[in-house]
């Protein structure tokens, strides 16, 4: 193989959701990763999505996991395509809100209720950036 082939070589693909919960406040919630993960950066919750899994389904196994409550999925706010140094992210960013449960911090070290002038306050994690403008939209008309 010479080296042009392998520079241009394809990125093992990872799937993964993201819940934009909004709040009946007009604010979304922001989760804060341990220091151990992504160098403890902020991001919107969720994870991996499973073999088998549509991407609501993961979406609502990995809030449960991760935070202890029942949410609703509304829908795909945006889908983020990101290439980080060893792999292809694809994130699916889905409308979602706490239906049932108080929320726990199971994986996460903080959390915060961000209003749209707040979306900027924290360290947000490469690919989370990039579905800020999205998020202040849709706060934005969840206010109206």
């Amino acid at each position: 193989m010479m080296l042009a082939d392998m520079e241009y070589a394809p990125r093992r693909t990872i799937e993964v959701v993201a819940a934009i919960i909004l709040n009946e406040g007009g604010c979304v919630l922001a989760v804060k990763c341990p220091p151990q993960k992504h160098g403890g950066g902020w991001e919107f919750p969720g994870g991996k999505i499973e073999a088998g899994e549509s991407p609501r389904e993961a979406l609502i196994r990995e809030i449960r996991e991760e935070l202890g409550v029942e949410i609703e999925v509304g829908n795909l706010l945006h889908l983020v395509e990101w290439d980080y140094p060893a792999f292809h992210l694809r994130m699916h960013c889905l409308l979602s809100r706490i239906c049932r449960g108080e929320l726990q911090l199971r994986e996460h070290t903080e959390s915060r209720w961000l209003d749209a002038s707040a979306l900027n306050s924290v360290e947000w994690l490469p690919a989370d950036v990039e579905v800020l403008p999205y998020v202040a939209a849709a706060l934005g008309q969840a206010e109206s």
